[in-house]
């Protein structure tokens, strides 16, 4: 393998993406090399028309040059148009395609090996450089394509014209298709190379100012962060005016050899029109030939640069879709078995990408069908991570987990998180209303059906004083809800989608102790009889669970019911007694609903009720 191959590696694959859309590209370049050579022969037929004009010809020697003329100038916008239909519609096909495989990478990397990558830069590498890639088909490969196509065909002309010419035009379109996209190119590579990753910067930025934008204010850092923001736009900003600089200098130089090659022609085609080589009407053509046929290579040093924006943004991309699932799927997954669902964990170790150290220590359970286990422990105990290894989120690096006598890693994932669902600690609303993020559990469900859940889980009194009920919109991740009213949508939303198992990882995380302590008493009515599996900090409660495991650095340390584990006088009983003996005030829990709601604001002046005020 010689030096260059490992550099040329990257540009290979970046023009492997346009592979797929062979065809059409192809299409393009042609339609496109049409409009060009339309353009030079309505250039080449007017010159030579006003050439024989002045001679005062009679009207039918100039019949055919004004068809010419006609002609040309009517095909020269068909195939333009042609080839900005095709090239356009070859890349929003091949970006559909494209996005679909990043989106379906994405979503086996989700959730443990997205933490690699800052959310804000995540969504610049899906959004805005997957868009760059349209580049590549349309102002990179098809330039190229018809400059090669056209340029052959008019210097071929004007070689059997006058072939001192056709050297001179020769010459200077290889120079401008070769030696300035090279100049241009080399110009423009450091700076390209840093464009794609300072804009996702300034995304990640952005997105870090506003997602935190309440903590900023609190803390006093709103300052430092906009200041962040200031410099990553100022670079970006730098970048650009020094791409639009090093595109000046392309044209300049491109414009320089097409007045070269014009003057060129102009030079030796005087002498042969004296020595009767040359008609004297075709002077004015060869001379105007070079500026039309310039406009084949007028866009290649611009190519060259976005050739440079397109491969660092395919890097970032291929960055992406290079990182491996922190669980592979099964070539050939084993069926899924039938309900109803017993589910075993023997020695199970697990952890997550990248730790050197597993979060799971031989952790033993057993949850049959109808049960509910409690799994208590302080933070950093493994909790979560158990409840991610449940789901197929993260692998086991030893023991099993077996879902009916079938192990886990040997079923498909989704057939996985059909049986088993997860309420997470913070439940994620989308910015939409609220049949539609409870809809997300069971598609076809109705309106009544809606209700009816939401009233299994103590929001139907909520429900009834919303001006707009169902329709109402809850806001960016549910802002506009109370955190109590958030974990029982996304309860409302897993009892829909009525999963076998359910993992209800912290659901009082965010609430003060007695709301959380509320909610958690309302989970474990609303799921008598499924079993569940309740990760929680908090004891309360869960006097009424089948089972409670106490975790603590990754291993089970107790095991019980409520009343054994008391009675044992360890870990759970000292826990047990430190949460009791904590001063409470019952008297600041509302009524109804059992979370504390978020006060009503009043509507705005002749508007009537506001629709971000929707909690009672």
């Amino acid at each position: 393998m010689t030096a260059s191959a490992p550099a040329l590696a990257p540009l290979r694959r970046t023009l492997a993406i346009a592979r797929p859309a062979t065809g059409r590209i192809l299409l393009a370049s042609l339609l496109g090399a049409g409009a060009i050579g339309a353009s030079i022969g309505l250039i080449a037929t007017a010159a030579w028309l006003i050439s024989r004009a002045a001679q005062h010809p009679s009207e039918s020697a100039l019949g055919v040059a004004i068809v010419g003329v006609q002609f040309f100038g009517l095909s020269r916008g068909f195939f333009r148009y042609g080839e900005r239909l095709v090239g356009h519609d070859a890349a929003f096909r091949l970006l559909a395609e494209f996005r679909v495989r990043v989106y379906q990478h994405l979503e086996q990397l989700a959730p443990a090996g997205l933490p690699a990558f800052r959310s804000g830069d995540l969504l610049a590498r899906i959004v805005q450089d997957v868009d760059s890639l349209q580049e590549l088909i349309i102002r990179v490969l098809p330039p190229f394509a018809i400059a090669v196509i056209v340029g052959l065909g008019t210097v071929g002309l004007l070689w059997w014209m006058l072939p001192a010419a056709g050297l001179i035009l020769a010459v200077a379109l290889l120079l401008a298709a070769t030696v300035v996209p090279w100049l241009t190119g080399a110009l423009a590579k450091r700076r390209e190379q840093r464009f794609a990753a300072a804009r996702g910067d300034l995304a990640a930025s952005v997105l870090d100012l506003i997602e935190g934008a309440p903590e900023l204010v609190a803390f006093g850092a709103t300052g430092a962060q906009l200041a962040d923001v200031h410099r990553h736009d100022a670079e970006l900003t730098s970048i650009a005016a020094s791409s639009a600089g090093t595109e000046g200098v392309g044209l300049a130089l491109t414009t320089l050899l097409a007045g070269l090659a014009s003057w060129g022609c102009l030079v030796v085609g005087i002498p042969a029109v004296a020595s009767g080589t040359l008609d004297g009407t075709d002077l004015a053509v060869i001379t105007l030939i070079p500026l039309a046929a310039f406009e084949l290579v007028v866009g290649l040093p611009v190519a060259a640069q976005v050739l440079q924006r397109v491969r660092q943004a395919a890097a970032r991309v291929f960055a992406v879709l290079d990182t491996p699932p922190p669980v592979e799927e099964p070539d050939v997954p084993a069926p899924l078995p039938g309900a109803p669902y017993d589910l075993e964990v023997r020695s199970l170790w697990a952890g997550y990408p990248g730790a050197p150290a597993s979060a799971l220590q031989g952790v033993d359970l057993s949850l049959r069908s109808g049960h509910r286990l409690a799994i208590v422990g302080p933070s950093g105990a493994g909790k979560s991570t158990l409840a991610a290894t449940l789901l197929t989120f993260l692998p086991c690096r030893a023991g099993s987990a077996r879902l009916n006598g079938t192990r886990l890693d040997r079923l498909a994932g989704d057939d996985v998180r059909s049986v088993i669902g997860l309420v997470d600690q913070e439940a994620y609303l989308f910015d939409t209303d609220i049949a539609d993020n409870l809809r997300i559990g069971r598609r076809p469900s109705s309106d009544a059906e809606l209700q009816t859940v939401l009233d299994r889980v103590g929001l139907s009194g909520w429900l009834a004083d919303l001006p707009r009920g169902l329709a109402t919109a809850v806001g960016h991740h549910g802002a506009r809800l109370s955190g109590g009213q958030r974990q029982r949508v996304g309860l409302a939303r897993a009892l829909l989608a009525d999963f076998p198992i359910l993992v209800l990882d912290e659901p009082g995380e965010h609430l003060d102790p007695l709301a959380a302590d509320a909610l958690t008493a309302d989970l474990l009515r609303v799921t008598e009889g499924r079993s569940v599996i309740l990760i929680t900090h908090r004891l309360a409660g869960l006097e009424s669970v089948d089972e409670i495991l106490v975790m603590d650095h990754g291993r089970v340390v107790e095991r019980g019911s409520h009343d054994q584990l008391l009675e044992l006088g360890g870990r759970y009983s000292s826990l047990w007694w430190e949460e009791m003996s904590t001063e409470r005030h019952p008297g600041t829990v509302d009524a109804a609903p059992p979370f504390t709601p978020v006060a009503r604001r009043a509507p705005a002046p002749g508007k009537g009720h506001d629709d971000r005020s929707i909690t009672s």
